[in-house]
């Protein structure tokens, strides 16, 4: 009967050690899969757009994501190119412009009233057939994250934002202002605007990511790279100086023991450019944190 009674007990203590196990680990926060609409989606919608920021939001991406330059004006303007790209512009006159044309006109020596009336919508781009035509111009950061929170609030949604400075030490004084300047009216716009705490800033430029690191320390940080960077992840955090919130890298470069490293570390691994299913599903698969990718469309495949 004593025999009985304490594997009866035993029983018991275990069912409610194993049922506390169960109600912890259910109350343990998950990590959502991070999909980012790169440049707001520009396979379906004319990039680094409002409206193309409010397709992303109606498709229930995660995460904007959007590229900044700076005007002559010190305007923050979301353009991923420092002059107006010959493959989506159509200028003021109604004309389309030949590469040559297109280089020559710097964002950074006009004033947004002059660029603005630029139109980044219309023209079919040959790289991405799928992109719908809709008039649209290059908006202001300010002017693109209050369209978007209103939509989102109707939506009944919170965004988050991948923004990335597009500076380099051979641009300074000639595409943007110096990067420390170009920092700060980044940040100042972001902050101003209310989303600092749901903002990652990415750039491929480390001196960016060291000035937000030293200077702003409570604003998450993403480390960019491509093929061409052949130094090891390790490594690249060492040139770098700190630990970053997200290492970002081209997404051929991903392997297992990358995801691994950078796990070990709480780093998140998110991958660009990713445009095919199957290749979205292998990465997720491997353990990334999420995708960026020019068709979120595609997310609804996950």
């Amino acid at each position: 009967m004593k025999k009985i009674f304490l594997a009866a007990a035993c029983s018991a203590l275990l069912l409610g050690c194993k049922t506390r196990e169960n109600i912890a680990n259910s109350t343990k926060p998950q990590s959502i899969f991070d999909t980012e609409a790169h440049r707001g989606g520009r396979g379906l919608m004319p990039e680094n757009t409002i409206p193309a920021m409010i397709d992303a939001i109606d498709r229930d991406v995660v995460t904007l994501e959007l590229d900044l330059q700076i005007s002559k004006d010190k305007k923050v303007i979301v353009s991923h190119d420092p002059y107006f790209n010959d493959k989506i512009t159509t200028t003021p006159e109604g004309k389309f412009l030949t590469a040559s044309e297109a280089k020559k006109r710097l964002l950074y020596t006009m004033t947004y009233d002059s660029i603005r009336k630029y139109d980044v919508g219309v023209k079919n781009n040959p790289d991405f057939p799928q992109k719908k035509s809709i008039a649209a111009s290059k908006p202001l950061l300010s002017d693109l994250i209050i369209a978007s929170e209103e939509h989102a609030r109707r939506k009944g949604k919170s965004m988050l934002y991948n923004i990335e400075i597009k500076s380099s030490q051979k641009g300074d004084y000639i595409n943007h202002p110096p990067v420390e300047e170009f920092v700060n009216l980044a940040i100042k716009t972001i902050t101003d605007n209310g989303i600092r705490n749901r903002t990652v800033v990415q750039s491929f430029d480390m001196r960016a990511l060291q000035i937000i690191h030293n200077k702003y320390p409570d604003i998450k940080t993403s480390l960019l790279v491509s093929k061409k960077d052949k130094e090891s992840v390790k490594q690249q955090f060492k040139t770098l100086g700190f630990i970053p919130h997200t290492y970002s890298p081209e997404y051929t470069m991903v392997t297992d023991e990358m995801i691994q490293y950078c796990h070990s570390i709480n780093v998140k691994v998110l991958p660009w450019t990713v445009n095919t299913i199957s290749e979205i599903k292998q990465l997720k698969d491997m353990g990334v944190d999420g995708i960026i990718s020019d068709y979120p469309n595609l997310f609804k495949e996950l």
